[in-house]
């Protein structure tokens, strides 16, 4: 496991690589995040959980500055990566979401783009320029980071979308790797997948989590107890209570997180 040491206070401490503080976003006038101040400790992996609508990937797509390219959408407070504010006038958001990866719910590769572009592809979104000799070194770690490279290496010159589901989404990994971010985020990346699919991405999550911090949104807690250091409960755009894992389903101290984990609603 990772450092622990999580809290509540939005306090930026040694162990904290990205600090939530006083978030809130917004669709047009409807508040969707309430005021979360939340910090990700470096190295470990938290779970976001809490029943659909209660704002949880609105509030992770805040922390690469996703949500902003939603029309309408905008989001308030402060972003602390590394103790920078990723929202201050000076930040280049296309910098930010090179350094905080993320992979979406659905599979997203291009598919008639072939696998090793795919790959190759967050490079170039990103203006990393490289050399043909390093863009296949990049290629060939990235996928192997991803556990998918043994199933692909013959055949790398095949469209994205000729993969299976669960092949995607770890194709959409190792795009997000290839430009060697700090922070993954991933918003459900196993609900569009099936059970076998769905165990190869856990794995990887316990082969990254030494390398990367990771945040994931999910709708499954059994996942989010199997894959997480420390678990954040939302519910109607707060925090509710957010602690490590095993506290959080076996002692934790709200009782609506108590209804929630032990399925009295959701």
């Amino acid at each position: 496991m990772g450092n622990q040491g999580a809290s509540q206070d939005g306090t930026l401490t040694m162990a904290d690589k990205l600090v939530a503080k006083h978030l809130n976003a917004f669709f047009n006038a409807t508040r969707a995040v309430k005021d979360i101040n939340l910090n990700f400790p470096e190295g470990n992996v938290t779970a976001i959980i809490g029943p659909s609508g209660c704002g949880k990937s609105t509030m992770v797509r805040c922390l690469n500055r996703m949500h902003e390219v939603v029309p309408g959408a905008r989001a308030e407070g402060e972003v602390l990566l590394d103790g920078e504010n990723i929202y201050d006038a000076s930040v280049d958001p296309v910098q930010v979401r090179r350094r905080i990866g993320m992979v979406f719910q659905k599979p997203t590769p291009f598919p008639t783009m072939s696998i090793e572009d795919n790959v190759a592809a967050g490079l170039t979104l990103n203006s990393v320029g490289v050399g043909r000799a390093e863009r296949d070194r990049i290629v060939e770690k990235s996928l192997r980071q991803a556990a998918l490279w043994e199933e692909v290496k013959d055949h790398l010159r095949r469209p994205g979308g000729s993969l299976s589901g669960g092949q995607q989404q770890r194709l959409c990994v190792a795009r997000a790797l290839a430009v060697e971010p700090e922070v993954l985020l991933m918003d459900e990346p196993c609900s569009a997948l099936d059970p076998i699919a769905t165990a190869k991405i856990e794995e990887l999550i316990d082969e990254l989590r030494d390398r990367y911090t990771m945040i994931i949104v999910t709708h499954n807690m059994q996942q989010a107890a199997r894959v997480s250091d420390n678990t954040a409960f939302m519910y109607l755009g707060r925090l509710i209570e957010y602690g490590d894992t095993q506290t959080i389903f076996t002692t934790p101290k709200v009782e609506r997180t108590l209804d929630y984990v032990t399925g009295r609603f959701g």
